[in-house]
C-alpha cells in the first residue's frame, strides 16, 4: 500500500443539519443549502446528512426528505445520507425512497446505512412500534435491501418490487463506530465509512477488520474507506479553538442528557464541564483537527498518512454560519494545493 498524500484522496462533508441556540430548523435547513452549494463550488465529493431522532439541535430526523432538498439545490455534488439507520425502517420503504431519489437526481445519490437507532430506545420503538428492529437482525435487512434494488444480490426470493427502485444503481456503504460493519462491509466488498469523529480509539482497529476481510465484488475492486473528522478551521488557532467550545458544549450535554440546542462559543470551557467530564470528551472527540490553515493541513497530513483513508469526511458543528463556511473554505484550499 502506498502512502497517500491529500491530494490523492477525495473530501466530502456531513452536515448534522446543527439547530443553533436562538435559531429554527428553518434556518438550519437554509443554511444546509447554502453550505451545500459553497461546497459544491469547493469541489467537495459528496455531501451527506444524518437520521437522528429525538434530539432538538439535529434537523435532519427526516433524512430522505432532507437529501432531496439539498439535491434540488445543487447540480453536480453528490448527495446521500450518513446514514439512514436501518433497523428503524422496513428495508422496501429505504428502497423506495431512494430509489426515488435516484431517479429524480441520477448519478448522484449514496445511501449509507447505520445499525444504531440514531437515537434513545424508547424513541426507537416509538418509530418502530416493535422490537423486530434489532440491530442484530441487520445483515438480513440489508440483504433484503440491496436485493429490491438488484435481486440478483439478495439470497430470498421475493414477489415484492421496488418502484422506483429496481434496477437503479444506488451506492451502498455501511457505516460503523466499531468493528461489526467493518468486517460485514469487507465480506461484501461495499464501501466503509468510520465514524473516528466521536469514536477515535476504534479507527484503526475497524480499518484493519475492513481491508483484511475485503473480498472483491460488482462494487468494488479494492477496499475504499472513508473517515469521518471534525475539523474546525479558521484564520488563526486561537480562533478556531474558539468555534471549537460549540462543538464541546454539544457533546457535553449529551452526556449529560441535557438535549440543548448547539450553543455560542465560549471563552473558557472550564467554567463549564468538570475535570472528568474533560477527560472523557478528550478522549472522545481525540481525532478532531482544530486550528488554522498550517496546523489544519499538518493535521490532515498526519491522519490520511496514518490510517491510509481514501476520503476523509468533514463535520464541522460552528454556531456561526459564516464562520462554518469558512472553515470549509479553508479545508478546501488545503486539499486542493
Amino acid at each position: 500500500m502506498s502512502d497517500k498524500q491529500l491530494k490523492d484522496i477525495d473530501y466530502s462533508v456531513l452536515d448534522l443539519a446543527p439547530v443553533i441556540e436562538g435559531g429554527s430548523p428553518a434556518e438550519s435547513f437554509a443554511n444546509s443549502v447554502n453550505l451545500a452549494q459553497n461546497v459544491e463550488k469547493m469541489g467537495f465529493t459528496r455531501y451527506w446528512m444524518a437520521e437522528h431522532h429525538n434530539m432538538p439541535f439535529i434537523a435532519s430526523s427526516a433524512t430522505s426528505v432532507a437529501i432531496s432538498h439539498i439535491a434540488h439545490h445543487t447540480s453536480t455534488i453528490r448527495v446521500g445520507a450518513g446514514g439512514i439507520m436501518l433497523p428503524n425502517h422496513a428495508p422496501l420503504v429505504i428502497a423506495e425512497q431512494f430509489g426515488t431519489l435516484e431517479t429524480l437526481f441520477p448519478g448522484r445519490i449514496d445511501l449509507g446505512l447505520g445499525r444504531a437507532p440514531g437515537t434513545d430506545q424508547t424513541t426507537a420503538y416509538a418509530l418502530r412500534r416493535n422490537k423486530d428492529g434489532d440491530a442484530n437482525n441487520f445483515p438480513a435487512q440489508l440483504d433484503e435491501l440491496r436485493g429490491y434494488f438488484d435481486p440478483t444480490l439478495s439470497t430470498g426470493i421475493r414477489s415484492v418490487r421496488a418502484v422506483p427502485g429496481e434496477g437503479l444503481n444506488v451506492p451502498i456503504w455501511l457505516l460503523g463506530s466499531s468493528g461489526f460493519s467493518a468486517q460485514l462491509a469487507g465480506q461484501l466488498g461495499l464501501p466503509f465509512s468510520f465514524a473516528s469523529h466521536f469514536s477515535p480509539n476504534n479507527t484503526m482497529g475497524a480499518l484493519d477488520l475492513y481491508r483484511r476481510n475485503f473480498t472483491a465484488s460488482s462494487t468494488l475492486s479494492e477496499p475504499h474507506a472513508m473517515l469521518g473528522v471534525n475539523i474546525i478551521a479558521a484564520d488563526t488557532d486561537e480562533e478556531a479553538e474558539r468555534l471549537a467550545t460549540s462543538l464541546y458544549q454539544q457533546f457535553l450535554n449529551l452526556v449529560r442528557n441535557t438535549n440543548m440546542l448547539l450553543q455560542p462559543p465560549v471563552e473558557n470551557m472550564d467554567d463549564i464541564w468538570m475535570e472528568h467530564e474533560k477527560h472523557a470528551l478528550q478522549q472522545q472527540l481525540g481525532s478532531s483537527i482544530i486550528g488554522g490553515p498550517d496546523k489544519v493541513r499538518k493535521e490532515l497530513e498526519t491522519f490520511v498518512a496514518d490510517t491510509q483513508a481514501d476520503e476523509i469526511m468533514v463535520i464541522s458543528q460552528i454556531y456561526d454560519h459564516g464562520a462554518r463556511v469558512r472553515s470549509y473554505e479553508i479545508v478546501a484550499d488545503i486539499m486542493n494545493s
